[in-house]
């Protein structure tokens, strides 16, 4: 088994549990990169939310609720902010389906949304190209 967080959930590598349930685990995001910051995951191994299969997704955002939930309901929280990346050119550094859970206090000065340049074609002509 190679995935990190595969040997995270099997119990192979240790990790500060924040919540656990047969299918899920959430744990703190060791980066230090922001206050509170969680990383939540399907046990089982998906590459990201693309190969996910819907009761393990569905299991994993029911999760994802109830620790959101709890930060601002217990924790004194104001807010969460939810970031997930999918293949290497949407910036997915873990090959294992995770969402990170960013807990937020009012005016904490983080800006957790990405600088978009603008885009390069016309709305139109994307949506055309990709509705269903």
């Amino acid at each position: 088994m190679e995935c990190i967080f595969c040997k995270i959930a099997a119990g192979q590598l240790p990790c500060m549990k924040v919540y656990e349930d047969e299918k899920t685990l959430v744990f703190m995001d060791i980066a230090g990169d922001v206050d509170g910051h969680m990383v939540a995951m399907p046990k089982e191994h998906f590459k990201n939310i693309l190969d996910c299969d819907f009761d393990t997704l569905n299991r994993l955002m029911l999760t994802v609720k109830k620790l959101s939930n709890h930060c601002v309901e217990n924790c004194n929280y104001d807010g969460i902010n939810l970031l997930n990346a999918n293949n290497a050119s949407a910036g997915q550094s873990v090959p294992h389906f995770h969402i990170h859970i960013i807990p937020r206090k009012k005016n904490d000065g983080l800006d957790a949304w990405p600088k978009f340049e603008g885009a390069k074609e016309d709305v139109s002509e994307i949506w055309k190209n990709i509705k269903f």
